[in-house]
């Protein structure tokens, strides 16, 4: 059963209160018609003040860039630059490292770039029912290496559960790269043919199309998902050859004022774990 997400609302309807409220409490995302799209002289700056009345904008880099441009930079694989928002491939389903993650489409692709979303405590409760062995496994702490681009992080690595609950609170947090950076790296801890089994399981439950919500953003359109409560992805796109017509989404990390509390292994990589406080970014380069 996917995700019941309803029509586009318009911005003129725009309710902070209520944006947080349907977040957290409620189906985890919000999808927003902008009308006034085309009047906007400066998105970038738009779009952050916007989000700054839903949440707390909290850095997406080492050099604290607050507003990330989404968009195919083609830097290649090995480039230090290459983050999963500066290509133009397919995407697993993953998390952030924020509360609610935030997303203002400039300009859609030629062909692809569907997002797709997928509630996370529903793939846990069929991963719980049909291999529970792996549901205990993916509860457990797994290593996850430092993010290349995480530079001013001197931590090489943590270690945190994919599956968690605290005060009757779930979370799911996943990204799947860095679990398989760590796997690889000699400095961090190996996984187990069982935690290989369960993020493999996990993948796969994921892959099933009944659970996922597809759309495809329009110029314009406004995206805030939950990242405790929701996986994302978007499928690999085809550009136009023109710069201006290129896919391009802006991001906005936020930190909010009435996330939950989370398990104290995301201490490191959060900075926080107590309900409502500002959490969640990357640390700034020092000097």
């Amino acid at each position: 059963m996917s995700i019941h997400c309803s029509s586009l609302i318009p911005i003129s309807s725009f309710d902070p209160d209520r944006i947080r409220e349907e977040l957290e409490k409620r189906s985890g995302i919000i999808r927003l018609q902008n009308d006034l799209y085309h009047r906007i002289q400066d998105p970038r700056e738009w779009f952050l003040q916007l989000c700054s009345k839903v949440g707390t904008p909290v850095s997406q880099s080492a050099q604290g860039d607050i507003v990330l441009s989404v968009r195919d930079k083609s830097f290649g694989k090995k480039d230090s630059r290459t983050r999963g928002p500066y290509t133009n491939r397919k995407l697993g389903f993953h998390t952030d490292r924020c509360d609610v993650i935030a997303f203002l489409c400039l300009m859609p692709a030629k062909e692809g770039g569907e997002n797709q979303v997928i509630r996370s405590q529903q793939v846990a409760k069929i991963i719980q029912s049909e291999r529970p062995e792996l549901f205990k496994i993916l509860c457990q702490k797994f290593p996850y290496k430092r993010h290349i681009v995480d530079t001013g992080n001197k931590i090489p690595f943590v270690m945190q559960p994919i599956f968690s609950e605290k005060e009757g609170y779930f979370a799911c947090s996943y990204l799947r790269v860095l679990i398989d950076q760590a796997n690889l790296d000699e400095s961090c801890p190996k996984l187990t043919q069982e935690q290989i089994e369960a993020v493999d399981f996990l993948d796969q439950v994921c892959e099933r199309p009944q659970l996922q919500t597809k759309f495809t953003m329009q110029k314009g359109e406004i995206l805030f998902l939950n990242n405790w409560t929701l996986l994302h992805r978007r499928t690999a796109f085809t550009d136009f050859p023109e710069p201006l017509k290129q896919r391009h989404l802006l991001r906005v990390w936020l930190s909010m004022p009435n996330s939950r509390p989370l398990d104290e292994s995301f201490k490191e990589n959060f900075g926080s774990t107590l309900a409502g406080a500002i959490r969640g970014g990357m640390l700034k380069n020092s000097g």
